[in-house]
């Protein structure tokens, strides 16, 4: 959203959620729980060490609700709920607990946190720089306190908004967090809500925005007790890749999730939510749960710049379509994964698994994911043995977010490799500047911006049986590659539940004051400020099928042209081969030398462009204003 009311935050804003606890204005405290399978609900009350001891009989308020208003229970203190006399369970929409998932939760009191910045409204879309990082791993006290530490160092490299991976409390204690079973819960490992609250605040100081990633398509394995009071939760007939699909079906169940991002957004004053693998929520309404959580977002908060993205393997544009006004309608941006996948195969020249879409043709699907958003858009996939997607070049840039690396496409890794250690430096440079310097929404992982080499491994805290399941899975989800159909190839695969392989995959702060990590970073910070310097002023109010792109027909060269904000192009010309690039003179603005140089890596690639030569591996940027182009702005 670019226009927005003048209106400024309350000091203090809580949301009244239909489920879990609402402290009263005469000190009592209201618990709602949606239990239609149990014939009795008592509060369980929670004595000085954290255990039930105490229980009051809850009363029955209609359509499976059962209701209470106690002052048995204070703030700070424990509470959950006994199902039928025997089993105690936490809230599933607690705002904190005070131990693990499997203990009681602690009563918050949401208005007591004092937010310092109150004039906080928020980043235009167009502004939006993602950092995304895990909170476990990024320091090493693996805490949402310590990342108030880093914000610095993120605003002046470049950054504009820190993407958070789940942290709503999941089993254990390390995990990537799409295990999550207390969902409006921040997990206790990272600080808990306060500690939440905190870093949003001191974030939001700074001019960083806050995102979350938040998961609706199914709830984790350990900790997850709705079965046992809510049956009508799930469809146990309905299969989804984790189990039983969620009912979205029943109200009570579609308002737990579509307030949970108005609470995030309100009561912690976040700046926008990732929604994960949407393709994976199975909702047998005929108004899917995205389009109207959607919605509900835009309504709800006038006064801020909030934005929604959303991950989606089918290449769907519904939800990123824009008004009138080229304001999104519902979603801001959608990860665009195909043009991840290019970059990748140009980058190591991987084949197996999905990259084997991308292995033939990758330099002009590259080009024209650039141009017009996905590289599938209703074309066949060898791979899904289908068509797949839909027509997106009527979309802006900005309806995509473009990575080079994120938590999946390392840590689904067999061994968490970062691309700093299977490609080239040149290869490696060269592909930050295009997605950099490029009008997509750019996305970065954690250490990403100075060359992070050590690896993000797939962790969990499971134990017993569960976490030999898992670890036996991860292990043979690797059978189909060349390197582990043996047995004794898949042993080597870190151990999941290991401790080594959640601190291997840590950060390590130390590389960005090396040689190699000041020279990487350098660059990254001179390819942001250039970026919001000469490319996002550009993002305003850019035509439908702004893109285009030409191809070399012999080596691994590229140039894309978009037309932008009043009729500027931008021009990017791209060549990842080791040879120099004759740019054919049927390329638009090939032999424009008097438009404005936006960036050259390496330096003497611009004046080599001039004569119509582009060396490899080399990037060039340029700007050319309508004034001085005399003519069609795209060929």
């Amino acid at each position: 959203m670019d226009t927005i009311s003048d209106t400024t935050p309350t000091e203090a804003a809580s949301f009244d959620t239909t489920w879990g606890t609402h402290i009263n204005e005469d000190g009592r405290a209201t618990f709602r729980l949606w239990a239609p399978s149990a014939a009795k609900i008592e509060l369980a009350i929670g004595d000085e060490d954290g255990k039930a001891s105490r229980f009051e009989a809850m009363e029955k308020a209609g359509d499976g609700w059962w209701t209470l208003t106690s002052d048995a229970v204070k703030v700070g203190g424990g509470y959950g709920f006994r199902v039928d006399g025997d089993l105690v369970v936490p809230d599933p929409a607690a705002r904190a607990q005070i131990g693990d998932v499997h203990g009681l939760s602690r009563l918050v009191d949401p208005e007591a946190f004092e937010w310092k910045v109150l004039e906080w409204k928020g980043r235009p879309w167009r502004e939006t720089v993602f950092y995304e990082l895990h909170t476990g791993t990024f320091t090493q006290d693996g805490t949402f306190d310590a990342i108030i530490d880093k914000l610095d160092h993120l605003k002046e490299t470049g950054v504009t908004c820190i993407e958070l991976l789940p942290v709503a409390q999941f089993a254990g204690n390390r995990g990537w967090g799409y295990d999550g079973v207390l969902l409006y819960c921040p997990h206790t490992a990272y600080g808990g809500p306060e500690a939440l609250k905190r870093l949003v605040d001191a974030a939001h100081a700074k001019g960083l925005m806050v995102f979350m990633d938040v998961v609706y398509n199914h709830f984790g394995p350990d900790g997850n007790y709705i079965n046992a009071y809510a049956k009508a939760f799930f469809h146990e007939e309905i299969h989804t890749p984790w189990g039983p699909a969620i009912a979205y079906d029943e109200q009570p169940v579609r308002d737990f999730m579509i307030e949970n991002a108005l609470y995030w957004i309100k009561e912690f004053r976040i700046d926008g939510l990732r929604l994960d693998a949407i393709d994976s929520i199975k909702d047998t309404t005929d108004t899917p749960l995205v389009k109207e959580l959607a919605a509900r977002v835009r309504a709800a908060f006038p006064d801020r710049h909030v934005h929604l993205t959303t991950e989606d393997d089918r290449n769907i544009t519904w939800h990123i379509e824009r008004g009138e006004t080229g304001r999104p309608l519902l979603v801001s941006g959608e990860w665009n994964d195909d043009f991840h996948h290019c970059a990748h195969v140009l980058a190591t020249h991987e084949d197996e698994g999905y990259y084997g879409d991308y292995a033939a043709k990758s330099v002009e699907q590259m080009a024209k994911s650039l141009a017009s958003g996905f590289v599938f858009q209703g074309d066949f996939s060898t791979k899904r043995e289908k068509s797949v997607g839909h027509s997106s070049a009527h979309l802006p840039p900005t309806a995509f977010v473009n990575f080079l690396q994120n938590h999946d496409q390392i840590g689904n890794r067999a061994f968490g490799d970062r691309l700093t250690d299977l490609a080239s430096r040149r290869a490696v440079e060269c592909l930050q500047a295009i997605l950099f310097l490029s009008p997509q929404i750019p996305l970065m992982f954690m250490g990403e911006e100075w060359g992070a080499t050590q690896p993000f491994c797939f962790f969990t805290d499971f134990h017993g049986e569960l976490g030999e399941a898992v670890r036996e899975g991860r292990r043979n989800e690797f059978k189909k590659f060349a390197a582990f159909r043996s047995g004794e190839g898949r042993n080597l695969i870190p151990d999941p539940n290991a401790e080594s392989t959640f601190t291997a995959s840590r950060l390590d702060w130390t590389a960005a004051d090396r040689p190699n990590g000041k020279r990487r970073l350098s660059m990254v910070r001179d390819l942001l400020a250039k970026r919001q310097h000469h490319v996002v002023p550009l993002l305003r109010d850019v035509p439908p099928n702004c893109g285009s792109f030409h191809v070399s027909d012999s080596s691994r060269a590229f140039s894309v042209s978009w037309r932008l904000k009043d009729e500027t192009v931008l021009n990017l010309f791209a060549n990842l081969d080791d040879e120099p690039w004759t740019v054919p003179t049927e390329v638009p603005h090939r032999d424009y030398d008097s438009g404005e140089l936006v960036h050259a890596h390496p330096p003497e690639a611009a004046d080599m462009l001039k004569d119509g030569v582009l060396p490899g591996p080399s990037v060039v940027v340029r700007l050319c204003r309508p004034a001085l182009i005399g003519g069609p702005a795209v060929a």
